[in-house]
């Protein structure tokens, strides 16, 4: 193969790089991307989608079990649903491809190349690309190293088996009958739940005092809730220890120092990501390193001039959005425009049942911070839509600044309330205070009135509680 030379090379297609290269592409850029698999990486491919199919599917058989027990909405009853798994996974499968499709065509729309393979810094410039067809070599003037992270491996529980990680659990033949999920973040809380309401009897070994802990108790207590009402069990203050006896139980230390064995078809390993950071020569290149992750500025500059990292390469916060907004701020660096990145506005949301967002400030890290803050809470048994919905569970808070009403952080537990994450991180963008939120009108009936609510009552002045 004909060796190759750009103004731009991307390593790794995930959320960051073909960001990156899509919006070089669209600068004029001379762009190049590689990557040994299709294009989307983790999020698109064995991640974030492909998972969101499962659990909405897993949803609807869910409210149709319901239904058919006389648990629904009183009036609404139906016959006893049948899922068929394999038909499911085909279904998500067709979702990744469309997406893959569409991710491919607009490289080329941006005339950016796509080239299929692994590749491996020989210099700060300078990669081989092993492919199919054979080795090149791709020289550029500046580089993005966009390659992503890969599930955590624990010693004693090493993948293979019936020990798994998330990407595994995406492609299982059927929901297996029982399920041990060793972490409690929100990869595993998010696949238990889904596996919980496709049939399986689900058990959380979670080593914190409680699930979900990168989150406030407060908005993990309707989560934990739920779980408790779809009968998963959590197991806090307990660590795996590998497998034992004949059937490979999961052997399980409890907080008191005394062991269970815990019966398990698949044991799904879910206690984090960490980043790739071997198998494409950084030997080779001079980085400074933030432990485990790759050391950049506000520009997500490297020590090396010309050489940028982003996405979960860099840290905290390991979401696909911010891989995206960090590939699109380089693009436009490397074209000549003045960026720089900052991280205050990006949402999380965790997609369990009920769903959590938070963005900004949390009342604790704000007071960890010595900021005097107002605090509004509305809770959404006192939301109409929410009522009506039939899931009035949750609140939405607000967290302002307590002198100037500067709104510092938004945080929401609810039913569907992922999609209010827009407008959380909009407020914050804008530097809105309490008076531009409660002034906001907000259409009525919709969930969204609560965080109205929530910015009137830390002005004290709430109309609907």
């Amino acid at each position: 193969m004909a060796d190759m030379t750009c103004q731009l090379l991307v390593i790794g297609a995930g959320p960051g790089g073909y960001v990156a290269a899509i919006r070089a592409g669209q600068l004029g850029v001379d762009t190049v991307i590689v990557d040994d698999r299709k294009p989307g990486g983790t999020c698109l491919n064995i991640g974030c989608i492909p998972s969101k199919a499962l659990i909405h599917a897993a949803d609807e058989y869910f409210l149709l079990r319901e239904a058919a027990g006389g648990r629904a909405i009183p009036g609404v009853t139906a016959g006893a649903p049948a899922l068929d798994w394999p038909r499911v996974v085909d279904w998500k499968d067709g979702i990744v491809n469309r997406l893959n499709n569409g991710v491919t065509g607009l490289l080329k729309r941006a005339r950016v190349k796509l080239v299929a393979g692994r590749a491996r810094f020989l210099d700060g410039k300078t990669v081989e690309v092993d492919g199919e067809t054979g080795n090149q070599r791709i020289t550029a003037e500046s580089v993005v190293i966009a390659t992503g992270s890969v599930p955590v491996e624990l010693p004693m529980l090493p993948f293979g088996g019936k020990v798994i990680s998330s990407e595994e659990a995406l492609s299982l033949d059927a929901p297996p009958a029982r399920l041990a999920l060793v972490g409690g973040g929100y990869i595993g809380v998010e696949l238990g739940t889904a596996f919980a309401k496709a049939g399986s009897a689900v058990t959380i070994v979670e080593a914190t005092d409680r699930i979900l802990p990168l989150y406030d108790a407060d908005l993990v207590r309707p989560v934990a809730a739920r779980l408790e009402t779809l009968g998963v069990e959590i197991l806090t203050g307990a660590k795996a220890k590998g497998l034992a006896g004949e059937d490979r139980d999961l052997l399980v230390e409890a907080v008191d120092g005394s062991e269970r064995r815990i019966g398990a078809d698949i044991v799904l390993v879910t206690v984090g990501r960490r980043p790739l950071t071997e198998g494409w020569g950084r030997e080779e290149l001079v980085l400074d390193m933030d432990g485990a992750f790759v050391r950049v500025d506000e520009q997500c500059r490297t020590a090396m001039r010309g050489v940028y990292a982003i996405g979960d390469l860099v840290g905290e916060p390991m979401l696909a959005h911010k891989a995206m907004a960090q590939g699109e701020m380089v693009a436009e660096i490397v074209a000549g425009e003045r960026r720089a990145f900052d991280k205050r506005a990006i949402p999380a949301v965790c997609f369990t049942d009920p769903e959590i967002v938070s963005v900004g400030l949390s009342p604790e890290a704000a007071k960890a911070q010595g900021i005097a803050v107002k605090l509004g809470s509305f809770p959404f048994q006192a939301n109409g839509r929410a009522m009506t919905l039939h899931r009035d569970d949750g609140f939405v808070r607000v967290v302002a600044r307590a002198d100037d009403h500067l709104v510092l952080g938004i945080q929401a537990v609810g039913a569907g309330v992922a999609e209010l994450a827009a407008a959380f991180s909009l407020a914050l963008e804008m530097g809105a205070c309490l008076e531009d939120v409660a002034g906001t009108v907000h259409a009525h009936p919709t969930q969204g009135e609560a965080f109205q609510e929530a910015a009137m009552r830390a002005l004290g002045h709430a109309l609907h509680v």
